[in-house]
């Protein structure tokens, strides 16, 4: 990239292209600078859970998953890109931010080797009611509080059926960084809310005429093919915590217990794994294919 690009410029302006494909460019030299506040310390993830929801903000990484948070709807704050790639973003509809990786590395605490970080407004959060009302297939994750796994149910979930999500209190954020990146930014197409009190807000899924499936490893569960078609109608599928599973009152809230079967002495599968062969299985015999 030419030098004079990405110079300050005496204003502070990376200058725009002639095409018009450049945006208008702020060139941050100081980590500590408060225009990109938003950026610092990504990879503390207390720190950010107590910055990010409470300030109304999320953080997307990447130009694929921004472009698909601006699809679907979320109000843009600002960008901070690797000032080698500023032709990649584009105009857009809010500041941008351009630092070499010294000063992004400094800011976020890694490699930004995607080159685009982008700081989006949350919205309020639905009603699970209201969620359920539109939904005919829908995932409840109790206490799943790690991100990566969230993330990758989240993408099984939009590619595989799923209309919705229902979360535990306990559950992990579902707009933190690392898990809409794993999900491929699929957070953003399936409307989720959190279920509470827990796990007595399972009365109002039942009560939307939804069947409550635990999925559980347990050797008395009903393998999950062998689901009768009424039960298959409305499922309301009860995914567990990595390595505990189900608390016992979830697992006793449920119409019906089901089991991946497994072979080769192989007793579990990792919850996001699990949840993907669960939902092809629901949606393949509700689609008919």
């Amino acid at each position: 990239m030419p030098a004079e690009r990405i110079q300050a410029a005496g204003s502070g302006q990376v200058p725009r292209r002639e095409n018009g494909r450049v945006p208008d460019t702020v060139v941050i030299t100081d980590p500590d600078d408060e225009r990109i506040a938003d950026y610092r310390a990504l990879t503390d993830v207390e720190l950010r859970t107590r910055w990010e929801p409470p300030h109304g903000l999320f953080i997307a990484e990447g130009e694929l998953v921004l472009r698909r948070a601006l699809r679907a709807g979320y109000g843009l704050r600002s960008v901070l890109v690797d000032a080698k790639r500023v032709d990649q973003v584009g105009p857009l509809p809010a500041p941008v931010y351009a630092a070499g990786q010294d000063v992004l590395e400094a800011t976020t605490g890694f490699h930004v080797h995607r080159g685009v970080l982008a700081s989006f407004h949350r919205r309020p959060l639905p009603d699970a009611t209201d969620v359920l009302r539109r939904a005919t297939r829908v995932a409840i994750l109790e206490d799943v509080n790690n991100h990566t796994n969230l993330g990758a149910i989240f993408r099984g979930a939009a590619a595989l059926g799923m209309d919705a999500v229902l979360l535990s209190p306990s559950c992990a954020d579902p707009l933190y960084r690392r898990s809409v990146r794993v999900s491929m930014g699929e957070v953003f197409a399936v409307p989720y809310a959190r279920l509470e009190p827990w796990p007595d807000a399972l009365r109002v899924v039942r009560a939307e005429g939804f069947t409550l499936l635990a999925l559980t490893p347990a050797p008395d569960a009903l393998p999950i093919q062998r689901l009768d078609a009424a039960r298959r109608a409305r499922p309301a599928l009860l995914l567990g915590a990595e390595g505990a599973g189900l608390t016992a009152d979830a697992q006793r809230a449920a119409d019906q217990r089901e089991v991946i079967p497994m072979r080769a002495g192989v007793d579990s599968l990792n919850v996001a794994a699990a949840a993907a062969v669960a939902f092809w299985e629901l949606s393949r015999v509700s689609d008919g294919t």
